[in-house]
Formats: C-alpha cells, structure tokens, sequence
C-alpha cells in the first residue's frame, strides 16, 4: 500500500510539472516582438545562422532557454539543416488534434489540421489563415488566438526521461538490497546521497515524523539534480530555467506542507500564541503572506540561478564569435569550462536548497507545541 501511494504521488507530480511546463506562462518572451525592428533583425540572425552579431548572439542564447516542438541535436545554420526530430503536437482546438511538428518545418511552414491554419511562432502556436498573418497588439504582443497546447515538448521529454532514470536507478538499487545490504554498481553512488538526504536533510527539520516525506524529499531532489544536469548537455535543455516548471515544484511543496499541517501550525498562522491579542492582530496577515511567500521562493531561486548560469555560459561563447581572435578566443573558453565547473556545482547545490526548504517548511507544519512548551503558556490551564 505504501509503494502505491508513492508511485501515486509520482505520477501526480510529473502530472502537474508537464501540464505547468505546456502552460508556459513566458510571455516575457515576445517583448522583442513588439518592435519592427528587433522582430527583422532576429529573422535575419536565424537565415543567416550568424552568432557574430549583438542580434544573433541574443538568438543563440533565446534558442538555449527556450522550450521547443523539436529535439534538435545540432543545426546547420548557412544551410538551413537541422539534425534531430520533431515531437508530438496536442493542441486541444474544439476538439483534440494531434500531428509531428515537422508539419511546420521548424516554423518555415503552416500547419493545415481539419481546415484550420497554425503557426509556430517563437516556439508557441498560434491560430492563423492561409497566408500565416500575425495580428499584434498595442503592446507588441501576437493577438492571434491560441489553441490549448498539451504537446510533448522537449522540456517534458526531458522530464519523461529523468523520471524514467529515477524509477530504473532506484528499482535497481532496492532489487540489490534484497539480495545484500552493500550495494553494488551505481548502487555505490546512490546510497550515500540517500543517506545524507535521509540524516542531514529529513530528520534534523521534520523530526520524528521524517519517514512519512522521505518519498518527496528523494524524488524532488533526484528529480531536479538531474534535469539541472542535462541542462549542462549541449542539447538545449532548460527545464529548471522554465518558471512555470518550477512553478510546478514549488506549487507540490506549498500543498503538501499545508495538507501536513496540524493545528498548532494553523494556530501560530491565525492567532499567534504566547503574544498579546493586538500583536496576535497584526501577526496575522504577515503570517498568511509568508504562506505564500515560501513557495514563491524556492520557484523564483531555482528558476533565477539555472537561468543565470546558462545566460553567463551562452554569453561567453558568443564573444568569441565576436572578437574573433587568437587572444580573445581561448581566454573567454577558458572561461567558459570555469563558469560551467561552477555550474555544475550550482545543479548539485539547488537541488539541496530546494529539498532543505521543502523539509524545512513540512517540519514547521508537522511540528508538536509540546517541542516549544514555553511558546503555548497561554494553552495551559491555570493553576
């Protein structure tokens, strides 16, 4: 029963990652389309396929942070190949259409599904006409109406695939632990991350109550480790540099903490015990707001530090592209491989955070009143 409450619980969470990663609320992401000029200056950067101008530079860094309807190895940009393969399209459009996305040809064509037009257009997918027209609106903004987009993007490939990771890497090892209580094979690497989530991270924040969560706080912390580190491939993967993603992580952590709540949390939330009744007052709205607030914090710090690290290393790489010179060219390379041994250290360093936090904030609702005795005075009877 417990096992199936886990895989349960799983599945739930990647449910509620793919479906916030196919919202993808960016909109930030068209604010260059709201100029005539920014929008032909990146139309010429893709046909040219140069990285030697501001123009193409910021396309080359757009391209690596965004999501998309294709898995693309690598492209030829002069020769307008690209090497990899389309993924599914679901859109949900009175009525449920699925097709590949290469009936688009990376956005060089329309797509015609029972009579009715789509174009993909900075990664999104619009509804048009026959000639693919644009509409904006006054604030530079695509007005076109959008069908509801449930397609296997590359983010959910890559979550797909980290997930499947996940249940082969630890279905091996607890296949080994039947066997013998030592590990073997990666078995090795596994246990001591699953020990110090279990004696560092669990139990000095939840408490006695630790077993109940060690599910969520492995499957978050594998979870995001790995996608962090696929973000270091060369394929373009982001997923944890997608806020609606994180959004996603952040939002299973906020519900999980306020259903484990017991009453004393709750009480400390409404009405703050051992303070007088005015400050109980004025404690109140803060304490919703931090509700809140701590969710909104572990979404905004994984998404702000993935996508910090991967703007640095596009950056760096474009310089040299720009500077095209013996001189500049190993110098910002050698900065390149520093600022990526960083960064491998920052996907290892939030998936710790993330999981800390989320044990941190289920421990403050799961606490007992009776581990803070001098904190409830007012709940005890009078003598």
């Amino acid at each position: 029963m417990r096992k199936k409450n886990i895989f349960n619980f799983f599945l739930g969470g990647l449910f509620i990652l793919v479906s916030m990663n196919n919202m993808n609320g960016q909109e930030n992401e068209h604010n260059d389309e709201a100029e005539e000029h920014g929008q032909e200056a990146h139309a010429t950067a893709e046909e040219d396929g140069a990285v030697n101008t501001k123009e193409g530079i910021k396309e080359f860094v757009d391209h690596h942070l965004k999501d998309s309807h294709y898995f693309s190895f690598f492209a030829d940009g002069e020769a307008g190949e690209h090497f990899g393969f389309p993924l599914p399209v679901i859109l949900w459009d009175n009525g449920l259409k699925v097709f590949s996305a290469s009936e688009f040809h990376y956005g060089e064509e329309l797509a015609e599904i029972d009579g009715t037009h789509y174009k993909l257009y900075h990664t999104k997918i619009y509804k048009t006409d026959a000639e693919g027209t644009i509409t904006y609106d006054e604030r530079g903004f695509p007005a076109n109406e959008k069908p509801l987009d449930f397609s296997i993007t590359k983010n959910v490939i890559a979550m797909l695939t980290a997930s499947l990771l996940l249940f082969l890497f630890f279905w091996g090892l607890a296949r080994n632990y039947k066997k013998s209580k030592i590990p073997t094979g990666f078995g090795r690497i596994l246990e001591p991350l699953v020990i110090y989530v279990r004696d560092d991270i669990a139990k000095p924040n939840i408490g006695p109550k630790y077993k109940k969560y060690m599910s969520l706080l492995l499957t978050v912390f594998f979870f995001i480790l790995l996608l962090n580190l696929f973000g270091l491939t060369p394929l373009g993967i982001n997923v944890t540099g997608n806020i609606a993603v994180t959004f996603g992580l952040a939002l299973i952590t906020f519900l999980i903490v306020q259903f484990s709540g017991n009453k004393h949390y709750w009480k400390h939330i409404f009405w703050m015990p051992g303070v007088p009744v005015p400050m109980k007052i004025v404690l109140m709205p803060i304490e919703i707001l931090g509700m809140f607030t701590k969710p909104f914090a572990l979404m905004i710090r994984l998404f702000a530090n993935m996508t910090a690290g991967h703007v640095v290393v596009m950056s760096l790489l474009g310089l040299i592209f720009i500077f095209q010179n013996w001189i500049a060219g190993p110098t910002f390379f050698l900065f390149t491989i520093f600022i990526s041994v960083i960064e491998l250290l920052v996907a290892f360093l939030q998936a710790y955070i993330f999981t800390l936090l989320s044990a941190l904030y289920i421990g403050m609702a799961v606490e007992d009143h009776a581990d803070h005795p001098d904190d409830h005075s007012d709940d005890l009877p009078v003598v």
